[in-house]
């Protein structure tokens, strides 16, 4: 799972900021920090949507260091390891397209983090990738919240 360390930062007018050292277009505010941090997870998956866009590789996480960090949704988790996957093998959209047999404009929307995707296209894509899911959820020992792992 792709967990990324931020920084909070109080700024000059009563808020806290957010950025993600290790995907710098990811910057975000919140009236609080639990205000910061619910709003930080879209601001990270739109830089990632871009870094899709642009056909260029999604940063890998710094260590955190005692930093809090943030992670994309369970759905852009999925899309990410497809992403991922395609990568590897050096695939554009097209190339997913014809090995899924399906319309290139179902590729753009597998892949756009905003889009609501079912599980079942994910799983055929990443099978098409030659790879599988495998999801874990697991609760944080102190910290009272639930960490879910997803790897493709």
């Amino acid at each position: 799972m792709l967990n990324y360390p931020i920084e909070l930062t109080p700024d000059d007018n009563d808020t806290v900021m957010v950025i993600f050292p290790d995907v710098p277009e990811a910057v975000s505010f919140g009236d609080d920090e639990a205000d910061a941090l619910a709003r930080s997870v879209d601001a990270l998956e739109t830089a990632l949507n871009g870094y899709i866009t642009d056909r260029r590789d999604i940063p890998v996480p710094s260590d955190a260091n005692g930093r809090p960090c943030v992670s994309p949704s369970l759905l852009a988790s999925l899309k990410l390891g497809v992403y991922g996957a395609m990568r590897a093998h050096g695939w554009r959209k097209a190339e997913l397209a014809r090995r899924m047999a399906v319309n290139p404009r179902q590729i753009d929307r597998l892949l756009d983090l905003t889009h609501a995707s079912t599980v079942g296209q994910l799983e055929q894509a990443a099978a098409v990738a030659g790879g599988q899911y495998y999801v874990e959820v697991r609760h944080v020992v102190g910290i009272g919240e639930r960490e879910v792992r997803v790897s493709a």
